[in-house]
């Protein structure tokens, strides 16, 4: 490179921008608003009949990012891997699944031969423990919860897991989770307005307890300068 030719922004990857708009379309035009200042996108079952699979694969094919597909899918497990089988054809990146280990060995088998990353949903960031309770989850607290879900996701073949900032820690400990992903939704800038989330840390904290990928959707959606708004999360991130 010489001295006259223009640097290219540095790609960091560990922000994923959730795409929690209602169509492709205002997604797309997110997308174009945050421009080379964010790599990857996570697009979600909100957006599925907004034409969700076709903003995943024009941002794929046509803008070069990531694209983390949050289904949570969750089923016997042939209805998973033939689910998963036909999402892997659309050479996506990320693809969440519930973390009960029959779902995981099932959405693994699906993604055979591809790159996909299955990630395992350990425990909904949105809950806490009144919510458990009232779904008649086994007592117990929910970080320990949520480490005894990830250990089995592990086992069963996860690629990662998904779960809050708040126990990345306890997870980056576990011999099962060497080389393995940990992605962190509940992550709020300092300040921001936490709306539905329950177990939230900033985005420089997640990245300190371990997690490799941090989700953030309205604090840069809803910003007046979404980009802007991206690039401050992107610096707090440098310094992590």
């Amino acid at each position: 490179m010489t001295a006259d030719t223009p640097s290219l922004p540095l790609r960091d990857d560990r922000l994923i921008v959730a795409l929690d708009v209602p169509n492709a379309l205002e997604g797309l035009a997110l997308a174009e608003r945050l421009g080379d200042a964010v790599s990857f996108y996570k697009i979600g079952l909100g957006m599925l009949t907004g034409g969700g699979l076709a903003l995943a694969n024009e941002l794929k094919s046509e803008h070069g990012k990531r694209i983390f597909l949050d289904m949570k899918l969750f089923d016997i497990g042939a209805t998973i891997e033939a689910a998963v089988r036909g999402l892997a054809q659309f050479d996506l990146d990320f693809l969440t699944v519930h973390g009960d280990p029959h779902v995981v060995r099932a959405a693994k088998e699906g993604a055979a031969g591809k790159d996909l990353k299955i990630l395992a949903v350990t425990i909904l960031t949105s809950l806490d423990r009144s919510d458990l309770d009232g779904a008649l989850i086994r007592p117990g607290d929910i970080a320990g919860l949520v480490v005894e879900r990830a250990a089995r996701a592990f086992e069963a073949g996860a690629d990662g897991v998904i779960a809050s900032p708040q126990e990345a820690a306890a997870i980056r400990t576990l011999p099962q989770a060497v080389g393995r992903l940990i992605v962190t939704p509940g992550v709020r800038p300092a300040g921001a307005d936490l709306g539905d989330q329950k177990r939230v840390e900033t985005p420089a904290m997640a990245i300190a307890h371990g997690a490799d990928h941090i989700v953030v959707g309205r604090p840069i959606w809803r910003a007046p300068d979404p980009r802007a708004a991206a690039q401050a999360i992107l610096a707090e991130l440098a310094t992590a």
